[in-house]
C-alpha cells in the first residue's frame, strides 16, 4: 500500500485483502497507516499458505525502497489503486 503521492509505502499481510484495505482507506487502524494516510492498494500477492506470505512479508520489508519501486511498477507503473478492481 502506498500515501497518495507514493512517498510512503506500508507492507503487510491479511486473510481479507478488501477489508483490510476499506479499514485502511478508512482510517479504522490505528499506528503507522493512519499517520502516514496509507491508503491505496499498489501492489499485492496471494498465497495459499500464512507461513507463505509471512516468508514474502519479511523478504519485502528487508528490501532497499528501490527494489520495492521497481517490483510495484513492474505490475502497476501508474501506481494506480488497485482496490478499484474490487468495486467494479
Amino acid at each position: 500500500m502506498a500515501n497518495q503521492s507514493n512517498t510512503v509505502t506500508y507492507i503487510g499481510i491479511t486473510n481479507d485483502l478488501l477489508r483490510r484495505v476499506i479499514e485502511h482507506q478508512q482510517k479504522e487502524i490505528e499506528g503507522f497507516t493512519k499517520k502516514y494516510n496509507i491508503c491505496k492498494l499498489v501492489y499485492y500477492e496471494e498465497f495459499e499458505y500464512v507461513y507463505d506470505a509471512i516468508e514474502r512479508e519479511k523478504q519485502l520489508k528487508g528490501w532497499l525502497r528501490k527494489r520495492k519501486v521497481e517490483l510495484i511498477e513492474s505490475i502497476n507503473p501508474a501506481w494506480e489503486d488497485l482496490s478499484k478492481l474490487f468495486f467494479e
